[in-house]
């Protein structure tokens, strides 16, 4: 990169690299000039721009149909990349193979081989390649300010390969060795990952790369492997991991461990694309996905439109009219630096990252997720991804007392290579007064006010799913229990021992109704899905806003009548009636529920007759609102219309406050109406009578 910068605050120049941490540790810096100077980018060109790199990482093992739409929705793609993106091909199957794609092998298309049961060493990897060592690959192209990368016999630009990749693909048959029947197709996951990610980092050493795997089924030979062929042995459950009957578990994960580490440590990803109706082994593989800030995505089919459109929206640009328009939603390579005044040090960070292990005297001894640094990876980034980070306020040992009313700063530098190759530095700079001392017997006003209960609730939900690692699930949930007691006997009115007069301030409200969805949501219970499942909805978790996370925590429901306009009502089962319809946002599915009287009329062809045209309105209106949430999300959420009491309505019923359950129906929905839950879990009202009477007890 050029040393050329200029710093915001002093105006000085040439420093390299930018002195910006002294400014929030001297006094010279007036207050006033933080929300001058919130956010600043900065374009910092290297010698030479980088295209981006993409390596596509096949499954052969597919049944020829969904081979033949995984090669189709590849094709798509390579006309939405840049033309300079230099792209390679590895297809994996019994045997992984790495095809040459330089113009000297149009005529004679050339591929290497490895065999799927050997565990090459990166050394290996790179001689039988062909490619450069180490040590030539890091001057050529490995540093960040070194020059651009030149492609090689297995990555070229896609407008010089194009032709030849179609061709490779078009020619790219299912897996010809031989598989019995009652066993499962030799599948050798780990080799391919180990060779593209080789592939990539010789290449373009550390610049930005991405490696994108489409595979069909678990890791079934080789290092990575997660289950054994024969089709007797059933994929590991979690009482199978509780029990330690999982004995492909430990050496898998600590396998893709170490794979992850060398993907991040060169700021390149891994992004995977799944679509079995088994698992696959994203337990084992999750960490190469959230180390590596990669996108994550789960199918049941190559045909199906999540799959499709969500690989298509990995490519996406941005839109006419913005100052980057024509590059791709995407940056390469990013890193996170934190510094702080000397009032409050970095615990750590949770997310999509990998610590850089950078210590100094802004990092704090208490550890949270990723600690004992205040730099991290991020891999790639868009727009949507979201980092927690943790701080702990320095006592008066440090030298560092936070004062009521003394002013404290932070600063945020993320560094990343766009997609047009050049490298950007944006620089996030904020300042605020401490409150009365935490250690108060009653909480200052501006603490309460300054409350976010929403972000608060994401954080909460975010240290409790990293958790979930090495703890029992009950002991979690116990944990978010005490919490929650202790926030609300500290800041919530009430008189000891008396539960009539508990009260909450508006911006405390609704953060115990959001603990008790967060109890019962998919990242908390197990019941009914797969770990590959739990797996995949808490690696997009870890990555997404606050206004997704909410989504996944307490769902949106919105009702359409008749007698009322279309609106939000409550997740509770009183909402579920034989006379609406309701349109369910979990943000992992969107759902449309027929009531049992609004499905009656649409089976007697009510909708297709004139004089009811206000009836096709209303079924034709919550489907235009799904087709709105789901217009730009990734991953593309799966779409259920589902009527009452059928079956796909478990869906909804799942999510549900179970006010109403075969216990009480007579007592709660005297009307008839309401649709009781079959659940023995308690009711939200019953949760907030235990937490009142917990929180003001003596």
């Amino acid at each position: 990169m050029s040393k050329q910068w200029t710093c915001p605050f002093c105006l000085t120049r040439n420093v390299f690299p930018p002195h910006y941490a002294e400014h929030i540790t001297e006094s010279h810096l007036p207050a006033e000039l933080f929300p001058q100077y919130t956010t600043v980018e900065y374009q910092l060109p290297g010698k030479t721009a980088a295209p981006p790199a993409l390596v596509f990482v096949i499954d052969a093992c597919l049944p020829e149909d969904e081979l033949a739409d995984l090669k189709d929705s590849i094709s798509q793609a390579l006309s939405m990349l840049p033309s300079n993106a230099l792209v390679g091909l590895v297809v994996f199957g019994t045997m992984v193979t790495v095809h040459e794609l330089s113009m000297a092998s149009a005529e004679v298309p050339r591929s290497y081989v490895f065999k799927g049961t050997k565990d090459y060493e990166p050394a290996q990897v790179a001689t039988l390649l062909g490619m450069a060592p180490a040590g030539a690959a890091a001057g050529a192209g490995g540093g960040a300010g070194g020059p651009a990368p030149t492609s090689n016999r297995f990555m070229a630009p896609v407008a010089e390969c194009s032709m030849l990749l179609e061709r490779v693909l078009e020619d790219m048959t299912r897996d010809p060795w031989p598989c019995p029947v009652d066993q499962r197709p030799a599948r050798a996951t780990g080799v391919g990952l180990r060779v593209a990610s080789v592939l990539l980092e010789k290449t373009v050493g550390k610049q930005g790369g991405r490696i994108v795997l489409c595979t069909g089924g678990p890791c079934t030979v080789g290092p990575g492997q997660v289950v054994n062929r024969p089709l007797v042995e059933t994929m590991r459950s979690h009482n199978d991991i509780v029990k330690g009957n999982a004995p492909l578990l430990k050496p898998a994960t600590a396998w893709y461990k170490e794979l992850a580490n060398r993907i991040a440590s060169n700021g390149h990803t891994l992004d995977v694309f799944a679509c079995s109706l088994d698992q696959i082994g994203l337990l084992e593989m999750r960490s190469c996905v959230t180390n590596s800030g990669g996108l994550c995505a789960l199918a049941d089919s190559f045909k199906q439109s999540v799959f499709k459109e969500s690989f298509r929206r990995l490519f996406r640009k941005y839109d006419e009219g913005h100052p980057d328009a024509g590059h791709m939603l995407m940056g390469f390579g990013a890193t996170l630096e934190v510094n702080t005044s000397r009032d409050f040090k970095v615990s750590g960070a949770m997310g999509p990252c990998v610590s850089l292990g950078k210590t100094g005297p802004v990092v704090s001894e208490t550890e949270i997720g990723q600690g004992g640094t205040y730099a991290w990876s991020l891999g790639s980034v868009d727009p949507t991804s979201t980092i927690s980070l943790f701080f702990d306020v320095a006592g008066k040992d440090s030298g560092g007392i936070a004062a009521a009313g003394r002013r404290h700063h932070l600063q945020l530098v993320t560094y990343y290579q766009h997609s047009s190759g050049r490298y950007r530095m944006r620089v996030t700079t904020t300042a605020g007064s401490w409150s009365a001392d935490a250690a108060d017997a009653r909480p200052s006003l501006s603490q309460a006010a300054s409350f976010d209960q929403e972000a608060a609730a994401v954080t909460m939900a975010r240290v409790a799913v990293s958790r979930t690692e090495g703890e029992d699930v009950n002991d979690i949930l116990n944990w978010l229990d005490r919490s929650l007691i202790r926030l609300c006997g500290r800041f919530a009115e009430y008189h000891k021992d008396d539960p009539s007069t508990f009260r909450l301030s508006p911006n405390f409200s609704m953060f115990p109704q959001f603990m008790y969805h967060l109890r019962r949501s998919q990242f908390m219970q197990t019941f009914n899905s797969s770990p590959d499942e739990a797996a995949y909805n808490r690696l997009v978790f870890a990555r997404e806003d606050v206004s997704n996370s909410m989504l996944m925590i307490q769902p949106s429901l919105m009702s359409y009548s008749f007698t009322e306009p279309a609106h939000p009502v409550n997740l509770d089962a009183m909402s579920v009636r034989p006379d609406v319809i309701l349109l369910l946002d979990t943000f992992f599915y969107v759902l449309i529920f027929h009531g049992e009287t609004i499905a009656a009329w649409r089976e007697a062809g009510y909708a297709e007759k004139e004089e009811h045209a206000a009836f096709r309105a209303l079924l034709q209106a919550p489907r235009d609102d799904a087709a709105m949430l789901m217009e730009s999300r990734f991953p593309v959420p799966r779409f259920i219309v589902c009527d009452q009491h059928k079956s796909q309505a478990r869906f909804l019923m799942a999510r549900v406050n179970p006010s109403v359950t075969h216990n009480n129906v007579t007592q709660t929905a005297s009307d008839g109406k309401s649709m009781p839950v079959l659940t023995d879990d308690v009711s939200l009202e019953v949760f907030l009578e235990h937490l009142m009477k917990y929180a003001v007890a003596s």
